[in-house]
């Protein structure tokens, strides 16, 4: 039985129609994920379901009657709660309070009941098989508990619906865990759960059925084991999954970047490794193994204890981010939003940045030549924005990426660190970010590029290097980790 049902949904916006004639039925009890490219429509269809926008034409059937919400209460009070990328909990309160946030329980002379409230989160979190300190403060808690907290307020307003966007856009494997463990528990008792991801094998992992929209159309919709990843890759882009990967046109030089006998604490511990210009070397490893760390270590953002970093063959004393930039080495790093760029300014501001005294002259700030030297890397790039003025925050998850890559290349870094190069980012623009990576290894560039996603690490890695408990665990060849991937899961593993 269907829960919900669309019929003929349509949204337009001022240019564009962002969603034509959407229909299918999403049936209760069942984990069904919405996937597509960006610009599909997906993120317009989910506000329209949520409460938060209102379509053009169409319908929305909820256990079978006809619903016209006009704000996200109305779909809260139907039993449909959404869940979005940027959490709505109060940080300053305790995770007990944030779950029954203006429902608490009262005592006989109208107080907060405390030890009853505590209790209820208890009851509530053991619900969906999670255990944790209902006393402390939400920011204090991970990403994955916050979301967990999210979802029991879902819990206590008696949603039958759960629409997740995104969940996963910023948690590495151990949270990812705890959020499909909650979301088993919840399909147990019942709860239907609409998720959004542009993480594949999390679609095949947890999903019974999957929709896919593609430039405001429903593709189709179909149960996830009647698919395979390279038949919903070409539901959502029109492209086979070997068009993903770039051909391969670089040839490997003389040593770019070396370091030797790197050690942090308990962090990481004599980690030694080179990369070769017009190289991508792979360096991967599970959450916590010590990948970002080491990096972070290279680009001057952590101090070291011991070791030495060479640069085209010479030591480097890199003590800050803009003492790695002198010596020509650039990180995208794995949080674009709060670690690459200024949200709040805009794109030519963003990419001048790194090199703006190239822009000044008498003591003035030539803006002419700085748009000119900008407009050209958003040409070669193809970030696709309103304007150099637009602000960042506006940007799709990939042009942000491919704005951040920009700002090194106006710095002319030789050398590029990759961290989670296409996290949060959907197929189609990842196939632009591989290509650009396999173009800066062509033009010279040296590549380190850390990777959770193990198919992305095998599609663009000359060779990988495995990180395990802090230190390094082994290297393997392209071919190798390949041709052999029980050996080389053995080296993730231990």
């Amino acid at each position: 039985m269907a829960i919900l049902e669309l019929h003929g949904i349509t949204k337009r916006f001022p240019g564009v129609t962002a969603l034509q004639e959407i229909s299918f039925g999403i049936e209760e009890g069942e984990v069904h994920a919405l996937v597509g490219e960006n610009g599909a429509g997906k993120s317009t269809l989910v506000k329209i379901l949520a409460g938060a926008v209102r379509p053009d034409a169409g319908t929305v059937l909820y256990l079978g009657h006809p619903v016209a919400f006009r704000e996200p209460q109305d779909a809260i009070q139907q039993g449909i709660s959404t869940i979005h990328q940027e959490l709505h909990l109060a940080p300053h309160l305790s995770a007990a309070e944030n779950i029954f946030l203006g429902r608490y329980p009262l005592t006989r002379r109208v107080t907060i009941d405390w030890p009853q409230l505590y209790r209820d989160a208890e009851a509530v979190l053991g619900r969906l098989g999670v255990t944790l300190d209902v006393r402390q403060r939400v920011r204090d808690l991970s990403i994955a508990q916050r979301q967990v907290i999210e979802i029991a307020k879902a819990l206590v307003h008696e949603s039958r619906v759960l629409i997740l966007d995104e969940p996963s856009a910023v948690l590495g494997r151990h949270d990812l865990r705890l959020l499909f463990g909650v979301l088993a528990a919840l399909k147990a008792h019942g709860t239907t759960i609409v998720y959004i991801s542009h993480r594949l094998e999390e679609v095949f992992e947890i999903a019974d059925r999957v929709t896919v929209l593609r430039d405001g159309r429903r593709v189709g919709t179909r149960p996830v084991q009647e698919l395979t990843v390279v038949g919903l890759v070409q539901m959502m882009t029109g492209r086979s999954l070997e068009e993903l990967w770039p051909v391969r046109q670089h040839q490997v030089g003389e040593v770019a970047l070396e370091i030797r006998g790197l050690s942090r604490g308990q962090v990481f511990r004599d980690v030694s490794l080179q990369v070769r210009s017009g190289e991508i070397v792979g360096l991967a490893g599970k959450v916590g193994s010590g990948r970002t760390e080491v990096v972070r270590a290279i680009f001057g953002a952590d101090a070291v204890d011991a070791g030495e970093i060479l640069v085209f063959g010479r030591a480097a004393a890199i003590r800050s981010p803009w003492a790695a930039v002198r010596y020509g080495i650039g990180l995208v790093p794995e949080d674009r939003k709060i670690q690459g760029l200024l949200q709040n300014r805009p794109l030519v501001e963003n990419i001048s940045l790194t090199n703006l005294g190239r822009f000044i002259g008498a003591g003035f700030l030539r803006l002419g030549q700085e748009a000119r030297a900008v407009l050209a890397l958003v040409r070669a790039l193809n970030i696709r924005a309103a304007g150099l003025g637009q602000l960042v925050k506006y940007l799709s998850g990939g042009n942000q990426q491919k704005a951040v890559l920009a700002k090194w290349l106006n710095s002319d870094c030789r050398i590029l660190i990759f961290d989670e190069p296409t996290r949060g980012i959907d197929v189609g623009a990842k196939v632009e970010i591989y290509g650009l990576i396999e173009r800066l290894a062509a033009e010279g560039r040296a590549i380190l590029m850390i990777s959770s996603e193990i198919t992305e690490i095998l599609g663009m890695a000359d060779r990988i290097i495995v990180m395990r408990a802090g230190m390094i665990a082994g290297t393997l060849t392209r071919r190798e980790a390949t041709e052999n991937r029980s050996a080389f899961d053995a080296l993730l593993d231990g």
